[in-house]
């Protein structure tokens, strides 16, 4: 196992399980026999992690590892569950809670799939896979392979073999989902390893960090900010942490609506996206007479080329950055542009492959001095975000449409809720899945979120 991947496993606690979480839902039951078949042909068969479990080695000498699993039986990992009555969005909210909430058997392959009957007239599809098999980006595009570009069942299957990079005007739902990042990627490979060493040092000793400095190394910014970044504070948002977690999404949001208020005022989704989330978390935090200047977001970076086919082996390519909301700033054009410019200059730096180099020193370190880095990263944020950007188009699977999306990336530490906006056939869905102690009712959150969105909207394009 690689080290990042093995930092992932160990990232484990009862209160923020690493399990990436989906769910697809549809307006009609999908042939679920012929769903059984496509997750075998398509997820099982071409990577070989869903048919293996993790066997931890004996500290220092050997980490975890892979090994096959001797009593695979795909329909351990395959549960047909009926959903509660009135079956609606909040009973379906519920039930992906309450699976959330449940640990994966470490006996098996750590991965498992809820096909779910009665969501109104359809069902939904829950999907839980641990982080330590794969990273979000490169998951999606496993999920998304069992989906068709048409209904017919011999139709292709979306991302089964890899094309020419398009233009950017012509790019493919495949290409959008895994971001600008060809300098960085090319460039990540050589820099982990002494970004990993660097960060045990720093982790050892803080001041370590000035040498780096003083060497005029280009990456020790990035290194200062992902290691040496303040805590974000207490607030109603961030806590004390429980196991049960719970989950609430918005309606469809017109994607065009977002793309034409960003073409006019020059930001990208991303830009109006993360201004309403700060705008959302200050509603917020303003009812429970909280204030606070700013809370901060980490948010998945991708490390692979957009035309790179996934390995066989998967495994985690990503680093997360920081991004500063300004929760404590009252105007919407100032909240928006502060936001642009943090953006721009996140792109601009060595802060992913930074982070990925954390990533892959915590896989490298004994327990004791694991759980130190693990802390130094993970206290610095209120929320992970992920926003993905998926097909235009609808498509399908075992013939029948996908209605929605949404997937959300785990928590790690003590951050307490992850937002996952994905955009889907012309819609954006934003989800929130937090602590049910600190964030009760994540529907209250996520209405603030689509008020402050349709506020942002409303804004004239500024000189």
């Amino acid at each position: 196992m690689s080290h990042a991947d093995a930092a992932w496993l160990h990232m484990d606690q009862p209160t923020n399980l690493m399990v990436i979480t989906g769910v697809n839902w549809f307006d009609e039951t999908p042939d679920w026999d012929r769903f059984r078949e496509l997750v075998k042909e398509r997820f099982v068969d071409p990577y070989p992690r869903f048919r293996q479990r993790v066997v931890e080695g004996t500290p220092p000498l050997s980490g975890p590892h892979w090994e096959d699993d001797p009593n695979f039986d795909i329909n351990a990992h395959l549960h047909h569950v009926a959903l509660p009555a009135p079956g609606d969005q909040d009973a379906l909210a519920t039930l992906v809670g309450d699976i959330t909430s449940t640990p994966l058997d470490p006996a098996q392959a750590l991965w498992q799939i809820h096909m779910v009957d009665g969501f109104g007239e359809g069902a939904a599809t829950i999907y839980r896979i641990h982080h330590c098999i794969a990273d979000g980006i490169a998951l999606s595009r496993v999920l998304l392979s069992l989906a068709d570009e048409e209904p017919d069942e011999a139709a292709r299957p979306i991302d089964r073999e890899p094309e020419p990079e398009p233009s950017d005007e012509r790019r493919g739902p495949l290409s959008r989902l895994t971001g600008p990042v060809r300098g960085v990627a090319s460039a990540a490979g050589g820099a982990v390893g002494t970004v990993a060493h660097e960060s045990l040092e720093v982790a050892k000793n803080p001041s370590h960090l000035l040498d780096i400095a003083a060497a005029g190394r280009e990456d020790a910014d990035a290194l200062s900010k992902v290691l040496l970044r303040g805590n974000d504070p207490g607030t109603a948002l961030k806590g004390d942490l429980g196991v049960s977690k719970s989950v609430a999404w918005s309606d469809p949001i017109p994607l065009d609506a977002v793309l034409e208020f960003g073409h006019a005022t020059g930001n990208t989704v991303n830009d109006v996206v993360m201004a309403a989330v700060a705008g959302a978390f200050r509603r917020y935090l303003e009812r429970r007479g909280e204030f606070v200047e700013q809370l901060t977001a980490m948010v998945p970076f991708n490390l692979r080329t957009p035309t790179e086919p996934l390995p066989a082996t998967l495994g985690n390519r990503f680093g997360l950055v920081f991004l500063d909301l300004p929760v404590g700033t009252s105007s919407r054009n100032a909240r928006l542009l502060r936001i642009h410019k943090s953006m721009k200059k996140i792109k601009q730096s060595h802060e992913g492959v930074v982070s990925y180099g954390v990533l892959d020193a915590m896989g490298r370190t004994p327990e004791g001095l694991e759980q130190r880095v693990i802390d130094l990263f993970t206290a610095k944020g209120t929320t992970v975000v992920t926003n993905v950007p998926g097909p235009r188009e609808p498509v399908y699977i075992a013939g029948t449409p996908i209605s929605g999306v949404l997937v959300w990336a785990p928590c790690s530490g003590n951050v307490s809720m992850t937002i996952s906006i994905f955009s889907y056939a012309g819609d954006l869905t934003v989800g929130l899945m937090a602590d049910t102690g600190l964030v009760p009712d994540p529907a209250e959150l996520v209405r603030d979120f689509e008020t402050e969105l349709s506020r942002v909207l409303e804004l004239e394009p500024q000189p």
